[in-house]
């Protein structure tokens, strides 16, 4: 049966979402379809109002200001410490942690020359501005671990100034993970990352 276009054209845009598929975007809108004009007005305002999100102008996270709430915030401002992350999301799941209460930095991805993405698409330039003119002591570099990432870490450690403390997030075994279950990559990397008790 050949649905509306309207339909379909929706479906098409549900689809573009990453894990959303044909079928489960087909299914978000039928169920779209029960709600009263009312709720799709807002939910498109919603929708509409992703056009005018801004970025905030020292830490790259997402803002309805020029300045985001992180970096507007005099405490965390005036800190020694920077974490730099690749995305939002890293942020965003290091807040959540409620274990680092300083300044944050999204690099917007890692060096990856075969995607064409190089130190002038990741800003690198602002970030070491950044740790000259807010007194950085340590920056904190957690970053995924990959060999984009290593290469990424290993780059902005050779721009940073001698007197700047680098340290980059420990990885290694998850909390209820079990030694038989892990790749040895892990394994190596906790191994690595061993501190005393």
């Amino acid at each position: 049966m050949e649905l509306p276009k309207t339909l379909m054209d929706l479906v098409d845009q549900f689809s573009k979402i990453p894990g959303v598929g044909q079928k489960t975007a087909l299914r978000q809108v039928l169920f779209l379809t029960k709600w009263k004009k009312t709720e799709l007005h807002a939910f498109a305002k919603a929708m509409d109002g992703l056009c005018d999100l801004k970025h905030c102008e020292k830490c790259g996270m997402f803002s309805d200001n020029n300045i985001c709430k992180i970096c507007s915030n005099e405490g965390r401002f005036n800190s020694p410490n920077l974490c730099i992350v690749e995305t939002a999301s890293d942020l965003l799941a290091i807040e959540r942690s409620g274990q680092y209460d300083g300044k944050f930095h999204i690099l917007g991805g890692v060096l990856n020359p075969l995607l064409g993405v190089g130190p002038d698409e990741l800003n690198l330039d602002f970030l070491v501005e950044r740790i000259k003119n807010e007194g950085v002591g340590t920056v904190i570099l957690a970053v995924n671990p990959s060999v984009e990432g290593d290469a990424t870490c290993s780059y902005i450690k050779g721009l940073l100034p001698d007197n700047v403390v680098v340290d980059r997030i420990g990885f290694g075994i998850p909390m209820g993970g079990s030694l038989e279950h892990l790749d040895s990559l892990t394994i190596s990397k906790a191994l690595e990352n061993r501190r005393k008790m």
